[in-house]
């Protein structure tokens, strides 16, 4: 067995989106991996079956089931644009089904199999791809979105394909960009999520809507309290995911009748994950009366029967589902794994895992649950990695670095990371690594995912320097060799917490806020963060204000076309750091979006993980254990 390092990144290979076949016999799904030498992401369609070894299918990703399971509708990219393709099951190779422009999204079969729907990009006049080199006009804030840049007049649309005929069906038209459809029990209409009312960029809107199968006017079938997420045909039960008001809380589930929206008693005051890159989750799916969710639960994105059953055991966090047969196929990373797949028959036994596609000889350090005790009394969970077998008698308090989610409603888990493989090669080398949920973390409640709103940096800042104080009173950190590092809101506190303590001796800021006045103005999502995250007095909340007070060594890293940290703010920060001399970098990388460190290049993904352990044993002394 053998310890982690940054190499694995290229090791690794990750399933994601599992589709159960109808009669829940086999699994497909989508296996990402890394080729090193093209430095590209890989995705592939694989086939699970109980008791059998997984394969390989073909070239693509997000597998979809025909319902007569006969059939395997997924995405391949075609001269650079995604089209669907159908495999035949019973032999054959895949045949492309749509030539679309700017190419299609993920299939969802109609109920008699003889139809295929997805939403597609559209570009302006004759749909293709704009002119690059015209003008950009903007009447409106989203005209930008981080990982697609300017929009350029480009929509989202939805399309029904004829299998048979392969003949093409565009239903909604105008200014909107239409969510993944579903159909009616009776194939005749499909509903779908999209933002309609006038200034949608102003006054948040998300409604669900239906539209027949053959096109025409889109009927609005939600009230504008809710702010909706997606819409889902389960059986006869038309299922919402949504936040109810301002999308300041947890999203919910509601059941859609005749009488309006009834809100699904889920027992639980936890966000529903219905899932977003960066963000694990499944769609709702129903068993007979059942419904099946996923929500956050102490940063463990778990799955559920409603009301407050747990299905799936341990410390396991899910990242797609799918039902069929009485049976449940889903993807879950272990403290040990960053993902596999898993099988569980809903009558209630042991989930089987049908694929082993993290490497078997490795043996990762695994975060232990720590609570710890603000100063106003608020208690806020943690992970502590390190190499346990390391004793402080002997070798003395160590290096530790605290390391800060993003969103701010994101949450670490007790899980294996793939991504931030720094923490498990720093362990490696007698760091502690903290990974630590504060107030407006996911996981612990709606008061207090909300416990930041309009004090950002000054409501959570006791919970970081409260976790530190108890690692440095407990003898397992050096209070000479403490740094902090983050990306994104993780980012923003670590230029905060270098603002207002100088006991930090390094720092790293991944995706940096560090003004929220301008970012307001730059960010795709500026106007709605100013509006319901970090409203109220915006200077007092702003790193910038106290970068006077930074004595830390500071290593910025930034994707050059990051839409939602712009990397403006990691210029300011460079430059005000500069010219005070303290010892600063600016590391920038072409192309890449605020998401690059999920799905990004390799090589870049790979180098952000390098230069973090690199700096670190620049500006922190790391000793050696004897």
């Amino acid at each position: 067995m053998r310890r982690l390092t940054l190499d694995d990144l290229y090791g690794f290979a990750v399933p994601s989106d599992p589709a159960l076949r109808p009669d829940g016999g086999a699994v497909a799904y989508t296996l990402t991996s890394v080729d090193r030498a093209a430095d590209e992401n890989r995705t592939e369609v694989w086939l699970a079956v109980p008791g059998g070894q997984p394969r390989r299918l073909a070239e693509g990703s997000a597998p979809r089931w025909s319902p007569d399971g006969r059939t395997l509708a997924f995405l391949r990219p075609v001269d650079g644009a995604a089209q669907l393709h159908l495999l035949p099951m019973d032999g054959g190779e895949p045949a492309p089904l749509t030539k679309a422009p700017l190419g299609a999204g993920p299939a969802v079969w109609s109920p008699d199999g003889t139809k295929i729907a997805y939403a597609g990009p559209v570009g302006p006049g004759d749909g293709g791809p704009p002119d690059p080199h015209a003008p950009v006009v903007a009447d409106r804030l989203d005209h930008k979105a981080d990982g697609a840049g300017l929009l350029r007049g480009i929509t989202t649309h939805l399309f029904v394909m004829d299998v048979a005929s392969g003949e093409s069906t565009r239903l909604t038209e105008g200014d909107l960009h239409a969510g993944e459809p579903s159909w009616s029990p009776d194939g005749a209409t499909l509903v779908f999520t999209a933002a309609l009312e006038p200034d949608p960029d102003l006054e948040l809107d998300a409604g669900v809507y239906a539209v027949p199968a053959t096109g025409g006017k889109p009927e609005r079938l939600t009230d504008p309290e809710l702010l909706c997420a997606g819409a889902w045909w389960l059986g006869d039960r038309l299922v919402v995911a949504a936040q109810k008001g301002e999308p300041v809380g947890h999203v919910r589930l509601f059941e859609l009748g005749q009488d309006g929206a009834a809100e699904v008693e889920t027992g639980l005051d936890r966000n529903v994950m219905v899932g977003h890159p960066g963000y694990p989750g499944a769609v709702p799916a129903a068993h007979g009366d059942d419904l099946l969710f996923c929500a956050r639960d102490r940063g463990l994105t778990r799955l559920y029967r409603a009301p407050a059953h747990r299905l799936v055991p341990g410390d396991v966090s899910v990242a797609g589902a799918s039902v069929a047969a009485g049976k449940v196929a889903y993807v879950a990373a272990t403290p040990r794994s960053p993902g596999e797949v898993f099988l569980l028959d809903l009558a209630g036994t042991t989930p089987e895992r049908l694929t082993r596609h993290t490497p078997a000889d490795i043996e990762p350090y695994v975060p232990v649950s720590r609570t710890f005790t603000a100063p106003d009394g608020t208690e806020v969970e943690g992970f502590v990695l390190r190499d346990e077998s390391l004793e402080e008698s002997r070798t003395g308090p160590g290096p530790l670095l605290l390391d800060v989610h993003g969103g701010p409603h994101n949450a670490w888990a007790p899980v294996l990371d793939g991504f931030h493989l720094y923490h498990q090669a720093l362990a490696a080398q007698g760091w502690t690594v903290l990974t630590l949920n504060p107030r407006a973390s996911d996981g612990y409640g709606e008061a207090f995912y909300k416990a930041t709103a309009g004090a950002w940096g000054l409501a959570d800042t006791q919970d970081f320097l409260a976790a530190v104080d108890a690692l440095v009173a407990d003898g397992v950190a050096d209070p000479e060799r403490l740094a902090v590092t983050g990306y994104s809101y993780g980012g923003y506190m670590t230029c905060w917490l270098t603002g207002v303590t100088g006991r930090f001796k390094a720092a790293v800021a991944g995706g940096a806020v560090t003004d929220l006045s301008s970012i307001s103005g730059t960010s795709d999502l500026g106007h709605l963060l100013k509006t319901y995250e970090y409203h109220g007095d915006l200077a007092a909340q702003s790193p910038i204000t106290r970068v006077g007070e930074v004595t830390a060594p500071t290593l910025l890293l930034h994707g050059e076309n990051d839409d939602r940290c712009p990397i403006g703010q990691a210029e300011q920060w460079f430059a005000a750091l500069r010219e005070r001399r303290v010892p600063v970098r600016l590391v920038r990388y072409p192309g890449a979006s605020h998401l690059f460190i999920l799905n990004g290049r390799p090589s870049h993904r790979y180098d952000y993980n390098e230069r973090i352990i690199a700096w670190l044993e620049q500006w922190v002394s790391s000793g050696s254990p004897s």
